[in-house]
């Protein structure tokens, strides 16, 4: 199963809110990548993710690819929606 969602950011995507996502990312058994400016991070990876240099006001593109796809990113999302 694969789930994708796009996440307009409303705080740059610092090492506190991509913490967050790395955790939230460990909870799911899904391969989890996280889609900027056409550069992909692995949800687990907290440096791949503060890479991507993320900004606020940009979207970011979640993909999941997994049995808990569609879980993982309403999780992501949520956890994202707490920085914003």
């Amino acid at each position: 199963t694969e789930a994708e969602t796009d996440i307009a950011l409303k705080a740059d995507l610092h090492a506190r809110p991509a913490g967050a996502l790395v955790k939230t990312a460990f909870g799911f058994h899904s391969r989890i990548r996280v889609i900027f400016q056409g550069r992909e991070a692995d949800a687990r990876s907290l440096i791949s993710i503060l890479g991507l240099g993320a900004t606020s006001g940009n979207t970011i593109h979640l993909r999941a690819e997994g049995d808990d796809a569609s879980a993982a990113l309403e999780a992501l999302a949520s956890s994202l929606a707490a920085f914003q």
